[in-house]
């Protein structure tokens, strides 16, 4: 008998256990549905992935030592400064890249994130003068052979970091046997110095922005680079078969990670992986902690099709540009790119979604190649251009890349939190949460409705019940479109007393998008 209720406490122990792990706990974070992280059920409901708008191209890299190879943008908010470091190159597709100037890294910089200059620093020579913005040029450092051409720059947001290592950069050497990515550091972003006498990173293929930063959420660096994973063919997707990739170097363009105590030395390397996307050439990788909900990893790959000659292919803008490009490579006039979105809470999985986040666009001269659509590492907040509105997202995106002399840059912008949405339609959708337990005195919600949309919040038990005082009939109708709402019931806005206890939320929409959630 004794046995039996042992039996029966260490089952009523474990039930509980399970039912404990299912239920999230959110604290007083902003969750944003780029994921299904928080959703339970949708019903009539769907996720919609929004586009970013089309704004004004802020940045031409017309000086000498710049040119239509320029890109691999970094950009990040600095205090009351926006900091903007890019490869400087030129190249033409019909001539001998090395009869041009060796790859640098240069910069530039912005009070709004909207009008941007290039300072002169008078660091490094371009045909005898140092008249430049010039921050990085492909020399000997300390005996390694850096190019300057593969940079990814970021303030250390560590809090823990030295002063001489507030900005951290990866530099690419290619010298083999010891080719890898090369650490620097620097007090200012502007003088730097080795962090490293070796390449602190060697296993990958490097040939794109290889990139690093601070993961508050783990409290370690995390790095991402450009990597050739090999798949048996028969498991390759027609996308990726169709760039030949596999025949010419063994495997396709992926992603590969390692985290870091120091930036130096790097461990738990492995390839990046996805819930449920087909493998895909990805170029880039842009990920980086979203500013507003930190422990989300938000990614802006550069997706790389090689569609091959067809009539589609001919009627692209500039055929014969596209003709001589395809003289030295056929895959330079007719690979196409894009930018995707991807999210992760881990760093290794990630959410990716399939569709497009930013399409090449409306053909028109310098779009539709190799290299166009290649969104900056990372997105920055900057004010809107309305007069009272809040602040919204501004993503960069390079243009006319490899197109005579000078390469672009365009803004574009975003609602805050704006990536992806709960749509549902003037016919009506519900959302149900997974069960979760927060912090906090309110709920706000991040949305937007049409004029005679609205939205209904109820909060419910662990089984989907009402609370009393939180149902669907107590809740004032929510319209409008606004960035933070306070939720109200009849009895009010108070939540508190339902703080660290499992609740779940009903929301009940018509003609509205749910961007974001955040108990405060």
């Amino acid at each position: 008998m004794m046995k039996f209720f042992s039996y029966v406490l260490v089952l009523a122990l474990g039930i509980g256990f399970c039912h404990a792990q299912n239920v999230l706990d959110i604290g007083s974070r902003r969750e944003l549905f780029v994921d299904d992280y928080l959703i339970g059920e949708l019903s009539g409901a769907t996720l919609k992935l929004h586009e970013p708008v089309k704004r004004e191209i802020v940045l031409v890299h017309d000086e000498p030592w710049e040119g239509s190879g320029s890109g691999y943008h970094s950009v990040f908010k600095d205090g009351n400064l926006y900091r903007m470091y890019y490869k400087a190159w030129q190249h033409d597709a019909s001539s001998d890249l090395a009869n041009y100037h060796p790859l640098y890294c240069a910069y530039a910089e912005s009070k709004d994130g909207i009008h941007w200059y290039k300072p002169h620093l008078g660091l490094h020579e371009f045909k005898g003068s140092t008249d430049n913005n010039i921050v990085f040029a492909s020399e000997e450092v300390g005996g390694l052979e850096v190019d300057a051409g593969h940079p990814a720059v970021f303030k250390d947001e560590n809090p823990n970091v030295p002063v001489d290592e507030r900005y951290k950069a990866f530099l690419v050497q290619w010298k083999k046997p010891n080719a890898g990515l090369v650490a620097f550091k620097s007090p200012d972003g502007i003088h730097w110095s080795l962090m490293a006498s070796d390449p602190v990173i060697k296993d990958g293929a490097f040939d794109s922005q290889n990139l690093a930063f601070w993961d508050p959420t783990i409290n370690k660096y995390r790095a991402y680079w450009r990597y050739f994973n090999k798949l048996d063919s028969g498991n390759v997707s027609d996308v990726v078969s169709k760039s030949k990739t596999m025949q010419e170097f063994g495997g396709f363009r992926a992603i590969r990670t390692a985290v870091s105590d120091d930036f130096v030395h790097w461990e738990n390397q492995t390839n990046v992986t996805y819930a449920d996307s087909p493998p895909e050439e990805l170029y880039t990788n842009q990920i980086k902690p979203y500013h507003r909900a930190p422990h989300i990893l938000m990614g802006f790959p550069a997706r790389y099709v090689d569609r091959g000659w067809s009539t589609s292919m001919r009627a692209l803008p500039e055929l014969e540009e596209r003709e001589k490009r395809a003289k030295k490579s056929q895959r330079y006039g007719t690979a196409i790119t894009e930018t995707l979105l991807m999210t992760s809470r881990d760093g290794q999985l990630f959410k990716r979604w399939n569709e497009a986040f930013l399409r090449p666009g409306i053909e028109r001269p310098g779009t539709w190649t190799y290299g166009d659509s290649y969104a900056a590492w990372h997105v920055v907040e900057t004010k809107s251009e309305d007069a009272g509105a809040p602040n919204e997202l501004s993503f960069y995106v390079t243009e006319t890349y490899w197109k005579g002399h000078a390469s672009s840059v365009r803004r574009y912008t975003l609602r805050l939190d704006g990536f992806v949405s709960v749509n549902a339609s003037a016919a009506g959708g519900e959302l149900l949460t997974k069960p979760f337990t927060f912090e906090g005195d309110e709920l706000t919600l991040n949305f937007s409705t049409s004029a005679m949309g609205d939205i209904y919040v109820e909060l419910t038990d662990e089984k989907g019940d009402p609370l009393p005082g939180f149902s669907m009939d107590d809740c004032e109708p929510i319209f409008g479109d606004a960035v933070e709402r306070v939720v109200y019931w009849k009895n009010g806005s108070d939540v508190s007393a339902l703080a660290g206890k499992p609740v779940r939320i009903r929301f009940k929409m018509h003609d509205a998008d749910l961007y974001a959630l955040k108990f405060q």
